[in-house]
């Protein structure tokens, strides 16, 4: 007797992608609901099955769809925006501003829909993306019928959906809780790289993946600046480092890992982490080659992904695939590595267990989706087609196919493209909707390319310094009662430095615009002698005060950047308006007090004559740890003989500017 299923494909090449490379020439696979219930050989199921739909492959290839490892999918609006670019330039001049003003809801779910159509048109049907608004990332793609991992951002920069990483957090918790089950979507947390993240994002984000058990997806080891900064402060490699904060408690999607050695790789493997390869993106952005063939010796399951529209600049997985090959064969100068058969193994079964849902996608195999491909091999550039050995079939896809050979995609069972049309999604829309955000983004990048922050990123080496300073100043008559306040018992002293520092501060007519320091610290040695001189630029933006029981805290936008030039330079090259120069000798101690750690500033000015102050500072990324530090802030000031009735929030100049 027949059984009853949906959809029996037959007269295809079968490639099962399979652990055993299942082949079938003149193979089918039978299809129910959303899942396969067979595959071998035609003559076999055509007598076991009666299908409601038998499609004639026509001698196409019928395969897994491929799964796209790592990506941003709502950055195809942001495709060709900015490039051939340093990388500090392209992520804070251009892609960082584009998004705090244009990335929303709407934002997200367009650039979901435009990746969504280009991605079927080339073959995939899974992706893992992270992104701002990824509940609405994960929204467009059911609606497209993709399957996807999509995982929430975490920063320690305020975000466009986010004022603060505790907000993020909160955000991929609640988006975890509601979206676990879904058929198509795998809800999921992002903390993007250890440089972005602080030690309790990294250490929060991997326990809400515990918690929840699905996958958490992050960036390591992308590029030799990460590397080298990571030893440089924390004396480790980004590998042990993360492991000691526990990251590898979850199940790890880790995008790129290009810089990292034999040791950190075996680490990989034995944490279970699924690797990400983004071989035109590593490329594009010269970020290095990831030693793909080794990570495969040791049974990594690596992946592949075409990183974000704005770094590479498409989602054509075949591109990426036969890239994938080809450079691991330039690079270690052997033309073994990385054949055929495997690259298109990383694209399909390896990727799904990168992404940890190995269970559900990336082979034709009994129980599994019906997440599958046909591919038509008859074109000009694939014939003629050699059968004498079975591997050719995968050398015929990797090396010759092209994505435009994708005739059609069924994903969880269900069409989402025939003979070439889109079934989900209107294509003509989208592109006339993308165009109308091309011309928005040029107009605002326009005005904007003269702003200070883009001049000062353009100098290169700039940095966004922390959202949260807690700073409290008292004037004060006697510098020395401060000085032996502090050797109290309750106050660890961890060091001291003598500084004469010059400041010039640039005002421009825009005072949204902030204001530039420029500061030369001399470094005062015990003999009153010049140590050392240090030169460094600081845009600071508007304040954003909050209030507590003690109005301590002010919230600020800041930017630090090395300065290389003189004094003359920076004023001709920012034009300011007008100008405040402070000359003052500071006495600085960084002390531990109550567990926390706070500068304490002694500062006499000699130009212009406002006297001595006592300041207490301290910076942190969490909204929540300043409000904490707030109170302590309070608490040192009385501790160090001043009163707390009597402190000032604001900064230096809008002291002077109000004599």
């Amino acid at each position: 007797m027949e059984t009853a299923i949906d959809t029996l494909f037959t007269n295809a090449l079968v490639l099962c992608m399979d652990d055993d490379l299942n082949q079938y020439e003149s193979g089918a696979v039978a299809v129910k609901g959303d899942s396969i219930v067979a595959v071998g050989p035609e003559a076999e199921l055509n007598g076991a099955y009666q299908a409601r739909e038998t499609i004639d492959c026509q001698g196409k290839v019928l395969m897994p769809g491929l799964i796209n490892a790592h990506t941003h999918v709502p950055m195809t609006l942001l495709r060709g925006l900015a490039d051939d670019l340093r990388l500090d330039v392209w992520l804070m001049g251009y892609m960082m501003p584009v998004e705090r003003e244009f990335v929303s809801p709407e934002f997200v779910r367009l650039g979901t829909q435009l990746a969504c159509a280009e991605l079927i048109k080339t073959g995939v049907t899974t992706f893992a993306d992270m992104y701002y608004f990824e509940e609405d990332v994960a929204k467009a793609t059911a609606q497209a019928g993709l399957r996807a991992l999509c995982a929430q951002t975490v920063l320690k920069f305020p975000s466009p959906d986010a004022e603060t990483y505790e907000d993020s957090l909160a955000m991929a918790r609640d988006f975890i809780q509601r979206w676990k089950g879904h058929e198509l979507i795998v809800p999921s947390v992002a903390p993007h790289a250890p440089y972005t993240c602080t030690d309790e994002i990294l250490r929060a984000a991997a326990e809400l993946a515990v918690e929840f058990d699905v996958p958490l997806h992050t960036h390591l080891a992308e590029t030799l600046q990460e590397r080298e900064t990571m030893r440089n402060e924390t004396g480790m490699p980004v590998i042990p480092y993360v492991k000691k904060l526990g990251l590898f408690d979850a199940k790890v999607l880790a995008a790129h890992c290009v810089h990292v050695d034999l040791g950190e790789m075996r680490t990989l493997h034995k944490a279970g982490v699924g690797v990400a390869h983004n071989p035109t993106s590593n490329l594009k952005l010269a970020s290095g080659f990831a030693p793909v063939s080794k990570m495969r010796e040791l049974g990594i399951n690596v992946g592949i992904g075409t990183d974000g529209s704005a770094s590479n600049n498409d989602l054509d997985m075949f591109e990426e695939v036969r890239l994938a090959a080809i450079l691991a064969k330039g690079v270690s100068e052997d033309p073994t590595v990385v054949p055929a058969v495997e690259a298109l193994s990383m694209a399909t079964r390896l990727g799904a267990r990168a992404l940890h849902i190995g269970r559900l996608t990336g082979s034709l195999e009994v129980g599994k989706r019906a997440d599958m491909i046909l591919v038509d091999t008859s074109p000009l550039h694939n014939a003629p087609r050699f059968q004498r050995n079975v591997d050719n079939a995968y050398a015929q896809i990797v090396y010759a196919a092209k994505s435009s050979d994708v005739t059609d995609v069924m994903v969880n069972g269900k069409w989402l493209m025939r003979e070439r049309v889109l079934q989900t999604l209107d294509e003509v829309s989208l592109l006339k909707q993308a165009n109308e955000y091309a011309r928005r983004i040029d107009a605002f990048l326009i005005e904007r390319e003269q702003s200070v922050l883009s001049k000062l990123i353009a100098l290169g080496g700039s940095s966004e310094q922390e959202s949260f300073e807690v700073q409290v100043k008292v004037k004060i008559q006697d510098l020395e009662t401060v000085r032996d306040a502090l050797d109290n018992p309750a106050i660890e002293i961890i060091r001291f430095k003598n500084y004469h520092q010059y400041d010039n501060y640039f005002y421009f007519e825009d005072h949204k615009q902030g204001r530039l320091r420029f500061r030369e610290d001399d470094l005062i040695d015990s003999k009153g002698n010049v140590a050392s001189v240090r030169s460094r630029l600081t845009l600071i933006g508007p304040s954003r005060e909050e209030h507590f029981d003690q109005d301590v805290l002010l919230s600020r936008s800041r930017f630090l950047a090395p300065a290389a030039h003189t004094l003359r330079f920076y004023r001709e090259y920012f034009k300011p308006q007008s100008e405040i120069v402070i000359e003052k000798k500071r006495l600085r101690w960084l002390v531990n007090f109550k567990k926390t750690e706070f500068f304490v500033n002694l500062d006499h000015f000699e130009k212009p004559d406002l006297g001595s102050f006592l300041e207490v500072k301290s910076t942190t990324w969490s909204r929540k740890d300043a409000k904490k530090k707030a109170l302590l802030a309070a608490e040192l000031i009385t501790l160090l003989g001043a009163s707390i009735k009597d402190t000032v929030t604001k900064d230096y100049t809008e002291i002077i500017e109000e004599k």
